[in-house]
């Protein structure tokens, strides 16, 4: 049911959220005063302003954290392990800074428990330091509120490319004021534009970002649009609430090059859910997720594990909404992988038999420096790798990309001039991949097919398999999605004492 109460799991919490027509100063201390209204809009842009109080976890949180930005992997062909710091970057600063602290919920599936800055950065952090949790928590949570709340798709940073092919060379425009992010809304057969806004979020910050998607909605104008303004607020002796400012554009409706089947709001939003029947979709769930291919590929194979799950796909649609499915209350999950270890000890039989009681091994691997342990499945992996080796051979072509080039090129003194550079470079390879994505498309989609059948040793570079881990882990929190793994410690996740 689309209005049942959430289930509330141990790294459940609750949001604040105020919907607006546009930015107004900040609702002092009424994220904690104000009636709010359960969130019973699922997938969907809410029907009212107002005040909600939907309940997320822990891990959709940091999932939301590990995808959303700009995409940084052309310049990681020469140092695959550097995917791994920009993971530790992008979650490191909610661990070090963000606590979790216990409330009086107001409504029966709430969680009681809201996410808060800790004592640590209310009285020792420098500035520069709050500024850059800001930006993280702006990204993190309006990646959140859009996709796990509202059902967006796939983000895009606008650095990227815009969202209509023949619109991109504006958007990359370096003169252009500009949002951060954009996407589609399958539900709403709808473009959204977004800028994310993080911090002690006042009304001037919200008044340039609200100048931002304006520029971009001048460009975007002959097509149906919703601009999205979000802002996480965090300040001293408060919790976490976001305010989202809103406008909505008439116009035609986005372009063919979207083509994921909609089959309801709830599943619309998730690209994983049509991989199977739609190659755009394929095409950018790997994209999406080739920051975490390159930390798996490039991780030494004794740190590898591959972790035992449903093969059925249809077990990990995320309730209400969400980005990830938690696992903890799927029995079924620890009945088959006890079947399976109860059946042998030897690993390569052991693989066989898990995939003929219904299990799937995801390849997962600890990103160190944070809490999270990461993976995807093997026809994802090889969709990824074949990705990989187009992008590469695109980089190969364009002049100042690769590792070599870098360190013999003289750096210009000028950062206006450096910047401009690197902008033309990241031009140059996204101009080229749109040229060749027709040719790419049907590569990938064969990776991905046969990725099924293939072991895990043909797939790795280093040629080995992975020990499969079969056993349960007490306090480990798993979640998936249908192609991803995501698992927390429970004694790991952030809690506050008040």
């Amino acid at each position: 049911m689309r209005d049942a109460p959430p289930l509330v799991y141990a790294d459940s919490v609750d949001i604040p959220v105020l919907f607006r027509d546009g930015p107004a100063k900040r609702p002092y201390k009424k994220w904690r005063t104000a009636a709010h209204s359960a969130w019973l809009s699922p997938g969907a842009f809410p029907a009212a302003n107002g005040w909600y109080l939907p309940t997320t976890t822990w891990r959709d949180v940091v999932k939301a954290a590990t995808e959303v930005g700009r995409d940084v992997t052309p310049w990681l062909h020469q140092a695959q392990q550097l995917a791994r710091s920009e993971l530790v970057a992008r979650v490191a600063p909610l661990y070090a800074y963000l606590g979790i602290h216990a409330y009086d919920g107001q409504h029966a599936h709430n969680a009681g428990r809201r996410l808060t800055v800790n004592a640590v950065y209310e009285h020792g952090t420098e500035r520069t330091a709050k500024s850059a949790l800001g930006y993280r928590l702006g990204m993190t949570m309006t990646e959140w509120a859009c996709r796990s709340l509202m059902g967006l798709g796939q983000t895009w940073h606008i650095e990227d490319g815009g969202p209509d092919p023949a619109l991109r060379k504006i958007f990359k425009d370096p003169t252009q004021t500009l949002p951060d992010l954009w996407g589609v809304h399958k539900g709403e057969d709808t473009y959204w534009l977004i800028e994310a806004k993080g911090g002690n979020v006042r009304k001037k910050s919200l008044d340039e970002g609200w100048h931002q998607l304006k520029e971009g909605s001048k460009i975007m104008a002959a097509y149906e649009h919703r601009l999205i303004l979000c802002g996480a607020s965090v300040q001293r002796q408060g919790d976490l609430f976001l305010t989202i400012d809103h406008d909505q554009h008439s116009g035609k409706p986005p372009t063919a090059s979207h083509p994921e089947p909609t089959t309801g709001s709830q599943s619309a939003g998730m690209p994983e859910d049509h991989l199977g029947d739609s190659d755009e979709a394929l095409m950018g769930t790997a994209r999406a997720q080739m920051l975490l291919y390159l930390a798996l590929r490039s991780a030494p194979v004794e740190r590898l594990r591959t972790v035992g799950l449903i093969a059925d796909r249809s077990t990990r649609r995320a309730p209400l909404g969400g980005l990830t499915t938690p696992l903890e209350r799927d029995g079924s999950i620890w009945e088959l992988r006890q079947a399976v270890r109860a059946r042998t000890r030897n690993e390569d039989t052991r693989r066989t038999i898990s995939r003929g009681m219904g299990l799937d091994d995801f390849l997962t691997y600890r990103i160190p420096g944070t809490e999270l342990r990461l993976g995807m499945s093997r026809r994802l992996f090889a969709a990824c790798a074949q990705l990989h080796r187009e992008d590469a051979l695109i980089a190969e072509r364009t002049p100042g990309l690769r590792a070599e080039d870098q360190r013999v090129a003289d750096e210009p003194a000028d950062q206006d001039v450096q910047e401009e550079r690197r902008r033309t470079e990241r031009r140059i390879f996204r101009d080229q991949q749109e040229e060749l994505r027709t040719r790419i498309a049907p590569r990938v989609r064969d990776a991905y097919e046969e990725g099924t059948d293939r072991q895990w040793r043909e797939l790795l570079p280093s040629g080995q398999e992975p020990m499969l881990d079969l056993d349960q882990h007490p306090g480990l929190l798993e979640a998936a999605t249908p192609e991803t793994y995501l698992a927390v410690r429970q004694e790991d996740l952030p809690y506050e004492d008040r």
